[in-house]
């Protein structure tokens, strides 16, 4: 098999990366280990800055977003029984999020992808990388029981942090920077209606909380336990009990309660990669970088990177030119680590450490007021929290 750009992994920088290409009339194959059934249906959030957004619209992939999503103009943030909203659009000239799953973006692209005649096999095994320093790398696999080779130009490595891609990097030529927090997010999935117009963000001497929603009928709500807890040890009652203390306010306020459909514990870490390049190797998305969940940065991210690199790959193939692509890395980088302080920034300050003292818990809560009293700190948190322009 040939093509110019072969994509190893659909997820949303591999399917939005594909999709920007055949805007471009650039010719690219996904390989995707997952059945197109298990990637459309595996639930994640979705909070979408306006520069993502905006991009989905602009490529013809965004209205069944514009129709089913929620467009949020700010978040609350709760502490000490008060609750304080940032206004994002009048802190931010206009822009706003829109909380929209990422299962249905998904699925949006790959119909699109699809309906174009775009190639993605699933179910692919054995997956590796080869002759990524020649001009002519290649992709071996094993689809529907078969060997297969598929010759490239260039190679995405969309394929998440667990892929084959970043380690394919020959040794001593990348460098990884990681943070592990000593904290987790239980993840609850509740059929029940909103509890709120936005996200609430709660910090409690119990522990974080997050409420968020995913539909007209279905809420997604967090709290802060230990990485290391077990699912097992969080009965209905338990959870609720927990929400109830750690999202209190001084007026009675309660979440809309349902049935628990869904019970999940998430690790918080930090991870750049850098650089995201190596000869005709670029890495995008989870492949390169991961973020706490406390920023909403994580898809933005992916689409930020694919944004970069179709550039680049268009420069090349009108012009032969690579400096974009040359500069690939570099450019990403620079999002990436304004990203993963804003998200670690976000984590510190909300959530209890099982290390602090008092004196540091003093200290979030000052920044918390600091936050929620100054102009100034209440629209560095909204443009960031927004996304910086991508242009």
């Amino acid at each position: 098999m040939r093509t110019q750009i072969g994509i190893i992994g659909a997820g949303p920088a591999g399917l939005l990366l594909s999709h920007l290409l055949h805007l471009e009339g650039i010719e690219s194959v996904i390989l995707e280990s997952r059945s197109r059934e298990e990637i459309e249906s595996t639930v994640r959030a979705g909070v979408l800055e306006q520069g993502t957004v905006d991009l989905l619209k602009a490529t013809g992939v965004g209205d069944r977003m514009l129709r089913e999503g929620a467009v949020h103009e700010g978040i609350y943030l709760r502490f000490n029984g008060h609750t304080h909203r940032i206004n994002f659009a009048e802190l931010t000239g206009g822009r706003v999020i829109t909380v929209y799953a990422q299962h249905e973006v998904i699925k949006d692209l790959v119909k699109a992808r699809l309906d174009a005649g775009g190639r993605i096999l699933f179910g692919v095994k054995d997956v590796s990388v080869h002759d990524i320093d020649s001009d002519a790398p290649k992709i071996r696999c094993t689809h529907d029981d078969a060997g297969t080779e598929i010759d490239c130009d260039f190679i995405a490595g969309c394929d998440g942090f667990h892929g084959i891609c970043r380690p394919a990097f020959p040794a001593g030529r990348r460098r990884d920077y990681s943070h592990v927090y000593p904290l987790g997010w239980f993840g609850i999935l509740v059929e029940a209606p909103p509890s709120s117009a936005e996200l609430i963000y709660a910090y409690h001497e119990k522990g974080f909380a997050l409420v968020s929603t995913r539909s007209p009928t279905l809420q997604r709500m967090y709290l802060q336990c230990d990485p290391k807890d077990d699912v097992k040890h969080w009965s209905d009652d338990r959870i609720w009990s927990e929400l109830h203390a750690r999202l209190e306010t001084h007026d009675g306020w309660k979440p809309k309660m349902g049935k628990i459909v869904q019970k999940n514990i998430v690790g918080m870490r930090s991870f750049v990669a850098e650089p995201m390049q190596h000869g005709r190797l670029f890495l995008a998305g989870d492949a390169a970088h991961i973020v706490p969940p406390t920023g909403a940065k994580g898809l933005n991210l992916a689409a930020a990177d694919v944004r970069v690199f179709s550039r680049g790959l268009v420069e090349f193939y009108r012009t032969g030119r690579t400096a974009l692509l040359d500069g690939y890395s570099a450019t990403a980088l620079r999002r990436v680590w304004r990203a993963e302080h804003f998200s670690w920034w976000m984590t510190s300050m909300l959530h209890h450490f099982p290390e602090a003292d008092a004196f540091q818990q003093r200290l979030q809560l000052s920044q918390l007021d600091y936050v929620t009293s100054s102009p100034a700190a209440a629209k560095s948190l909204a443009e960031n929290y927004v996304g910086l322009p991508l242009d």
